[in-house]
């Protein structure tokens, strides 16, 4: 109780303030990243440990526990990284996309082509029941998967999406990676999404869609095998059951550059569902 009182007639100095302030401010910034992933029941649980360990050897006298955990500081910290990597990672990206000026900026020269031909690709495999998973890449850089698949480098044409897409050929399964208005690579792989609060219903493209965009700022699209149904996913949430024109204004709002790297206008389609 003493100690508490001593920490209370410190605030009277603007120093300390601003020092409870910032510890504040760091504790509700972690937890705003790290919100809507997995890592943030972890994180709380790690919050309330902590702060139950430190009420208790505050309060007993605990010589054996508490030489246990001046020992142990050293793996914690090393641990920590482990175990939130996913999540980490994501929070560096979405810092690193704030900052315009370190940012590279997508050609929009012939954006109005390759969103016509992206959404009639769409239109025609969705009416032959062909699946398609098609990624378009936005600043963060999507190399590790680019170089996983089959270099293509070639412009982006409906004709060029369907005869990847067409059933039993060697790139079908794969994802499609669109980079600066062009196709990078197919039969790409990508990381599945570990949710388990999705449709059943939600096969490994959908997956493979809502991972990808969990990890990066891509926008991904996706035709059902089974349904025929157009999806798009952004920031690990998915949309399904899309028409033409609801499909190309997403890729309209997506490829403006005034809308990157800040608060796509992409996000409002999602929120509205």
């Amino acid at each position: 109780m003493s100690d508490t009182l001593s920490i209370l007639s410190r605030l009277t100095d603007w120093q300390n303030m601003l020092d409870v302030g910032l510890g504040t401010l760091f504790f509700f910034l972690l937890l705003r990243l790290f919100r809507g992933t997995q890592g943030v029941q972890l994180l709380r649980g790690l919050l309330v440990i902590g702060l139950v360990i430190i009420v208790i050897t505050r309060t007993v006298e605990l010589t054996a526990f508490s030489w246990l955990l001046s020992n142990s500081s050293i793996a914690i910290l090393v641990a920590i990284p482990v175990i939130f990597q996913p999540e980490l990672r994501r929070a560096l990206d979405r810092v690193g996309r704030g900052m315009p000026f370190l940012n590279r900026r997508a050609d929009g020269a012939i954006t109005q082509e390759v969103i016509s031909d992206i959404v009639r690709a769409c239109a025609q495999l969705a009416d032959n029941r062909h699946g398609a998973l098609i990624i378009l890449e936005g600043v963060t850089g999507l190399r590790e998967y680019i170089d996983r698949g089959v270099s293509v480098d070639g412009e982006v044409t409906a004709e060029m999406l369907l005869t990847i897409f067409f059933p039993n050929t060697p790139l079908h399964d794969g994802a499609v990676i669109i980079r600066d208005s062009h196709i990078a690579a197919a039969g790409c792989v990508l990381p599945l999404t570990s949710r388990d609060t999705l449709d059943s219903q939600l096969g490994t493209r959908h997956r493979a869609a809502i991972g990808v965009t969990e990890q990066s700022d891509a926008l991904s699209i996706v035709v059902s095998e089974e349904t025929g149904t157009i999806s798009v996913a952004r920031n690990g949430r998915i949309v399904r059951r899309l028409d033409d024109n609801r499909l190309r204004r997403i890729l309209t709002d997506f490829f403006d550059p005034r809308n990157q790297p800040s608060v796509d206008a992409v996000e409002s389609v999602f929120h509205a569902e």
